[in-house]
Protein backbone atom coordinates (compact mmCIF):
# COMPACT_ATOMS: atom_id res chain seq x y z
CA UNK A 1 0.00 0.00 0.00
CA UNK A 2 1.54 3.79 -1.33
CA UNK A 3 0.56 6.66 0.95
CA UNK A 4 -0.70 9.75 -1.51
CA UNK A 5 1.26 12.68 -0.35
CA UNK A 6 -0.88 15.83 -1.01
CA UNK A 7 0.76 19.34 -2.20
CA UNK A 8 0.06 21.78 0.46
CA UNK A 9 -1.71 24.88 -0.84
CA UNK A 10 -2.19 28.11 0.26
CA UNK A 11 -4.69 31.16 -0.63
CA UNK A 12 -3.00 33.83 -2.10
CA UNK A 13 -3.36 36.38 0.50
CA UNK A 14 -1.77 34.00 2.58
CA UNK A 15 1.40 33.50 -0.46
CA UNK A 16 1.11 37.70 -0.66
CA UNK A 17 1.87 38.15 3.06
CA UNK A 18 4.57 35.94 3.05
CA UNK A 19 6.37 37.65 0.19
CA UNK A 20 5.73 40.65 1.80
CA UNK A 21 3.95 41.99 -1.36
CA UNK A 22 0.43 43.55 -1.23
CA UNK A 23 -2.37 41.03 -2.92
CA UNK A 24 -4.26 43.66 -4.74
CA UNK A 25 -1.08 44.58 -6.75
CA UNK A 26 -0.09 41.10 -8.16
CA UNK A 27 -1.42 39.94 -10.99
CA UNK A 28 -4.87 38.36 -11.65
CA UNK A 29 -3.62 34.74 -12.33
CA UNK A 30 -2.00 34.56 -8.33
CA UNK A 31 -5.17 36.63 -7.04
CA UNK A 32 -7.34 33.94 -8.66
CA UNK A 33 -5.19 30.64 -8.13
CA UNK A 34 -3.90 28.58 -5.27
CA UNK A 35 -0.14 28.60 -4.62
CA UNK A 36 1.37 25.24 -3.34
CA UNK A 37 4.74 25.68 -0.99
CA UNK A 38 6.70 24.62 -3.50
CA UNK A 39 5.97 27.22 -6.35
CA UNK A 40 6.25 29.92 -2.85
CA UNK A 41 9.50 28.23 -2.69
CA UNK A 42 10.37 28.94 -6.33
CA UNK A 43 8.77 33.00 -6.06
CA UNK A 44 11.11 33.13 -3.17
CA UNK A 45 14.29 32.03 -4.68
CA UNK A 46 14.14 32.75 -8.03
CA UNK A 47 11.58 35.97 -8.14
CA UNK A 48 9.65 37.15 -11.32
CA UNK A 49 10.35 40.39 -12.71
CA UNK A 50 6.15 41.22 -11.38
CA UNK A 51 7.20 40.30 -8.10
CA UNK A 52 10.83 42.09 -7.95
CA UNK A 53 8.57 45.15 -9.17
CA UNK A 54 6.34 44.48 -6.19
CA UNK A 55 9.13 44.62 -3.55
CA UNK A 56 11.38 47.74 -4.97
CA UNK A 57 8.58 50.29 -6.04
CA UNK A 58 5.08 48.70 -4.52
CA UNK A 59 2.14 49.75 -3.62
CA UNK A 60 3.60 47.92 -0.44
CA UNK A 61 1.31 46.31 2.40
CA UNK A 62 0.42 47.67 6.15
CA UNK A 63 3.87 45.63 7.92
CA UNK A 64 6.04 46.79 5.48
CA UNK A 65 5.12 50.62 5.16
CA UNK A 66 5.55 50.21 8.96
CA UNK A 67 8.78 48.99 8.75
CA UNK A 68 10.49 50.94 5.90
CA UNK A 69 9.08 53.95 7.98
CA UNK A 70 10.55 52.62 11.67
CA UNK A 71 7.27 52.44 13.55
CA UNK A 72 4.31 50.00 14.26
CA UNK A 73 1.20 48.86 12.15
CA UNK A 74 -0.45 50.48 15.28
CA UNK A 75 1.41 53.71 14.91
CA UNK A 76 0.33 53.54 10.94
CA UNK A 77 -3.23 53.64 11.83
CA UNK A 78 -2.85 56.21 14.33
CA UNK A 79 -1.29 58.36 11.41
CA UNK A 80 -4.14 57.73 9.11
CA UNK A 81 -2.49 55.86 6.82
CA UNK A 82 -4.79 52.90 6.24
CA UNK A 83 -4.01 51.73 2.56
CA UNK A 84 -1.05 50.60 1.22
CA UNK A 85 1.69 52.96 -0.07
CA UNK A 86 4.44 53.23 -2.88
CA UNK A 87 8.29 53.26 -1.74
CA UNK A 88 7.57 57.34 -3.34
CA UNK A 89 4.93 57.79 -1.09
CA UNK A 90 7.05 56.14 1.67
CA UNK A 91 9.97 58.28 0.88
CA UNK A 92 7.86 61.84 0.58
CA UNK A 93 7.00 60.83 4.04
CA UNK A 94 10.17 60.49 5.72
CA UNK A 95 11.14 63.74 3.74
CA UNK A 96 8.37 65.64 5.06
CA UNK A 97 8.70 64.31 7.94
CA UNK A 98 5.43 64.78 9.64
CA UNK A 99 4.57 65.13 13.24
CA UNK A 100 2.50 61.58 13.78
CA UNK A 101 5.25 60.12 12.40
CA UNK A 102 7.96 61.63 14.91
CA UNK A 103 5.81 60.98 17.85
CA UNK A 104 5.43 57.24 16.59
CA UNK A 105 8.86 57.14 15.72
CA UNK A 106 9.64 58.56 19.18
CA UNK A 107 7.43 55.75 20.91
CA UNK A 108 8.80 52.79 18.93
CA UNK A 109 11.84 54.32 20.19
CA UNK A 110 10.72 53.86 23.59
CA UNK A 111 8.97 50.87 22.68
CA UNK A 112 12.68 48.93 21.73
CA UNK A 113 14.15 50.60 24.63
CA UNK A 114 12.13 48.94 27.27
CA UNK A 115 12.30 45.81 25.31
CA UNK A 116 16.09 45.81 26.03
CA UNK A 117 15.26 46.68 29.64
CA UNK A 118 13.75 44.42 29.94
CA UNK A 119 15.77 41.71 28.28
CA UNK A 120 18.65 42.46 30.11
CA UNK A 121 16.68 42.71 33.73
CA UNK A 122 15.64 39.40 32.43
CA UNK A 123 19.09 38.21 31.88
CA UNK A 124 20.23 39.74 35.53
CA UNK A 125 17.42 37.57 37.00
CA UNK A 126 18.21 34.47 35.27
CA UNK A 127 22.27 34.83 36.05
CA UNK A 128 21.92 34.96 39.48
CA UNK A 129 19.30 32.46 39.93
CA UNK A 130 22.27 29.83 38.72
Amino acid sequence: MTSHQTTQTMKPATAAKKLGVYLEATPAEFQEGVVSRTELSALQADPPEWLQELRRNGPHPRPVVAAKLGISIAGLARGGVADALTTEQIDALKQDLPEWLQKERATQAEVRKESVRIKEKNAARGDRSR
